[in-house]
C-alpha cells in the first residue's frame, strides 16, 4: 500500500518530504477512513487546493490539518447518511390519514398541509390546528408567513459576525474596507439615505436555448459533431495564424516530423495517465481514429480528457506518436475581429429611460448558489444579500444557481409538496428587495440568461457558468512541470484552461450528473473571445485571479483577464461568501473583495 500510495502522489506531481513518516501515516489514514490510495490522494489534492499551499512537496507539517480535512469529510458523509432517514410519528400518521377531527365532528377532512408548514413549530409556544379555518386556538394562519420568514432560532439568524472581509484584491487598505463593510452591515434601509446612481447598459450575447426548445435529448451523433467541431475550430484557427501547417493523420507510421490536432483521451476507465494518454484525430484527417501519445520528450505539460490539442512529433511504428512539441491553446485575435450577434437587451435607468452610458466602469455584487442553507428553505443567505445590496446599490447584481437546489436535504426527502417552480417563485422571486423602483417594470430590472451565458455591460463582457468545471479539472488532470515550473499557481492553470480551449466547458466525458446537452453544446459552450470577468463557481476554495493570455505589448486592453470563484453563499447551516467588485478599465485598476455573509 505504501508504494501504491507513493506512486499515486508521484502521478499528481507531488514529492514527500519526509517520505516513510509520511507514509506511514497515509497507510493509516486508508486504513482508518477506509480510503484507496486514490481516494486518498484525490482528497489530498482538493486538500491542498483549497488551503492554496505553495510548491508541489508534501510536508510533514501539513499532514496533521489534512487529516482534519479527512475527519471533516468523514462527519459530513455520516451526517448526510443519517439525512436521508426519516423517524415517523404518530404526527406522521394522522397528517396523512386526517385524523384531526374528533368522532363526531362533521366535515370534510383537512387539506394537505405543506412540510414547510411544520419547519418551526417548536418555536412557537402554542400548537397550530391544521384546520383550514382561519383562526383557530386563537392562533391566525398567518403565523405560518411570519415563521417562513424568521430567522431569529436558526444557525444562520443567530451568527454573530456578518459580513467580514476575507479577502481583498487590488484594495489599497484592508482596515478602510473593513470598517466600511462594518458601517454597510449595521445600516437602516429607512434611515440611511440611498445615493443615486448611474444605470449601466446591458447586452446578452447568444442566449441558448431557444424557446420550445426539449433540453436533454441529444442524441450519439450531436456528441460526436460537438467533439469533433472542437477539433476543427482549432485545426482551422492554428493554420489561419501561420503557426503551423495542414494538419497530418497521426496514426499513420512515418519518420518524418508532422503535425496534427485531435483531443485529449484516456485508454480506460480511470483516471489520466501519462502512460494511458490517447490522440483522437479528426475524421476529416484520420477518420476519428486513435493513438498513443509518448511525451517522454516534453519538459512539461498539463492534460485533461476532452482537451483540443495541436501536436508535432513522429509516429515510427504506427502504434505510438512521440511528441516533439504540442500546443494547447487558441491563437489569440482581437475583438474587432469578432462576429458578435446583435445585442439582445438594453436596460433602462430608474425612470425607465435607456441607459446610454457606455464607458468601462461598473460595480457588481455577484453571488452563487446554493443560496438556502441545508436545515430550512428560508433562503435567509439570500434575503441578507439582497438587503445588503439594496444598500450598497451596485449598478449590476449577478446571481447564479442553483437556485432551488435538487441537494437540498429537504428536497432530496421528498418532505415539501411543492414544485421548484414554486419555491422558485415564492422564496426568490417574492422577495420584496427585488422591487428597487416598483414603478419600472419587473422585465425592465431582471434579466435572465441561459448557462452559460455572455453579457456586454458598459463594455465590459462578463462569462458565467455554473458548472463546477475547476473541482473536475482538479481531479482529471494529469501534469509534469519543469523545475522552474514547480511553484506555480494550479488554480490558475485550471482556469487557464478554460481560456486556452475557448470552451466554458471543456472536459470530456462530463461529470455524471451534469446536465450537458450536446445538441447545443459547439454554440452554447464556445466563447467567441476571451470576456474581461469570467465567473467560475466552485466548491473550491473563493479567488479572484487576473490570468495572463497573449504575449507582446501590442494586447494591452486584452491581456489579462479576471477570473472569479465567489465560492457558495450558503454553505451547510451556515453563510458562505459573494464578491463585491468596482470595475475600471481593466484588471490592473480594478478592486474587489471577497465577503463572508
Amino acid at each position: 500500500m505504501e508504494q501504491e500510495i507513493k506512486s499515486e502522489f508521484i502521478e499528481n506531481n507531488f514529492s514527500l518530504e519526509d517520505e516513510d513518516e509520511i507514509l506511514n501515516k497515509c497507510v493509516a489514514f486508508c486504513i482508518n477512513y477506509k480510503l484507496s490510495p486514490s481516494d486518498l490522494v484525490s482528497s489530498w489534492v482538493v486538500y491542498y487546493l483549497n488551503m492554496q499551499l505553495d510548491g508541489s512537496k508534501v510536508q510533514n507539517a501539513h499532514v496533521d490539518g489534512f487529516l482534519h480535512h479527512l475527519q471533516n469529510k468523514q462527519k459530513h458523509n455520516i451526517l448526510k447518511e443519517e439525512s436521508n432517514v426519516h423517524m415517523y410519528s404518530s404526527n406522521d400518521v394522522n397528517m396523512l390519514l386526517g385524523e384531526e377531527h374528533k368522532d363526531g365532528e362533521e366535515g370534510m377532512l383537512d387539506t394537505p398541509i405543506k412540510q414547510s408548514y411544520f419547519d418551526n413549530l417548536n418555536d412557537l409556544s402554542t400548537p397550530i390546528s391544521m384546520d383550514r379555518s382561519p383562526e383557530r386556538n386563537g392562533k391566525s394562519i398567518s403565523e405560518k408567513s411570519s415563521r417562513r420568514t424568521s430567522s431569529q432560532a436558526t444557525p444562520f439568524g443567530q451568527r454573530t459576525n456578518k459580513f467580514l472581509l476575507q479577502l481583498s484584491f487590488n484594495s489599497h487598505s484592508k482596515a478602510d474596507d473593513t470598517k466600511d463593510l462594518e458601517i454597510d452591515a449595521l445600516g437602516d434601509d429607512v434611515i440611511r439615505r440611498v445615493q443615486d446612481i448611474e444605470s449601466c447598459s446591458l447586452q446578452v450575447q447568444g442566449s441558448w436555448p431557444k424557446p420550445g426548445f426539449r433540453f436533454m435529448y441529444d442524441k450519439v451523433e450531436d456528441r460526436f459533431n460537438a467533439l469533433e467541431n472542437r477539433i476543427r475550430r482549432l485545426s482551422s484557427a492554428l493554420v489561419a495564424s501561420g503557426e503551423c501547417g495542414e494538419p497530418s493523420d497521426a496514426t499513420l507510421a512515418s519518420q518524418k516530423t508532422l503535425f496534427s490536432v485531435g483531443m485529449v483521451c484516456c485508454d480506460g476507465e480511470g483516471r489520466l495517465n501519462d502512460k494511458s494518454i490517447l490522440f483522437q484525430g479528426s475524421v476529416e484527417h484520420s477518420g476519428g481514429q486513435r493513438v498513443r501519445l509518448d511525451l517522454k520528450n516534453l519538459v512539461q505539460f498539463s492534460l485533461f480528457p476532452g482537451q483540443v490539442i495541436g501536436i508535432e512529433g513522429h509516429n515510427p511504428s504506427g502504434h505510438c506518436f512521440i511528441a516533439s512539441k504540442l500546443v494547447d491553446s487558441f491563437p489569440l485575435i482581437g475583438s474587432s475581429d469578432l462576429d458578435l450577434p446583435p445585442a439582445k437587451k438594453q436596460a433602462t435607468d430608474q425612470n425607465g429611460e435607456p441607459a446610454t452610458k457606455a464607458s468601462r466602469e461598473l460595480s457588481i455584487v455577484i453571488a452563487a448558489g446554493p443560496l438556502s442553507t441545508t436545515d430550512n428553505l428560508l433562503f435567509e443567505p439570500l434575503t441578507e444579500l439582497l438587503a445588503y445590496a439594496r444598500r450598497k446599490q451596485p449598478q449590476l447584481l449577478i446571481l447564479m444557481g442553483p437556485f432551488v437546489d435538487t441537494e437540498h436535504p429537504k428536497i432530496k426527502k421528498g418532505t415539501i409538496d411543492e414544485s421548484f417552480a414554486e419555491v422558485f417563485q415564492e422564496e426568490i422571486l417574492n422577495k420584496p428587495p427585488f422591487e428597487i423602483y416598483p414603478s419600472t417594470d419587473p422585465d425592465q430590472q431582471i434579466t435572465c440568461l441561459a448557462n452559460p451565458g455572455v453579457l456586454i455591460s458598459n463594455e465590459i463582457t462578463i462569462g458565467c457558468c455554473t458548472a463546477d468545471v475547476l473541482k473536475q479539472l482538479s481531479g482529471e488532470e494529469v501534469s509534469r512541470m519543469s523545475t522552474d515550473a514547480l511553484s506555480i499557481d494550479r488554480i490558475g492553470r485550471l482556469v487557464s484552461h478554460v481560456i486556452k480551449q475557448r470552451c466554458f466547458y471543456p472536459v470530456y466525458p462530463p461529470s455524471v450528473g451534469l446536465p450537458l446537452d450536446f445538441s447545443i453544446a459547439p454554440e452554447a459552450l464556445h466563447m467567441a473571445s476571451i470576456p474581461d470577468l469570467l465567473l467560475m463557481p466552485s466548491d473550491l476554495a473563493p479567488f479572484i485571479k487576473a490570468l495572463p493570455f497573449g504575449e507582446g505589448s501590442d494586447t494591452e486592453k486584452y491581456s489579462r483577464c479576471l477570473c472569479i470563484n465567489p465560492g457558495r453563499l450558503a454553505k451547510g447551516v451556515s453563510g458562505g461568501t459573494f464578491v463585491e467588485l468596482s470595475y475600471l478599465n481593466n484588471p490592473d485598476q480594478t478592486s474587489a473583495s471577497i465577503i463572508r455573509i
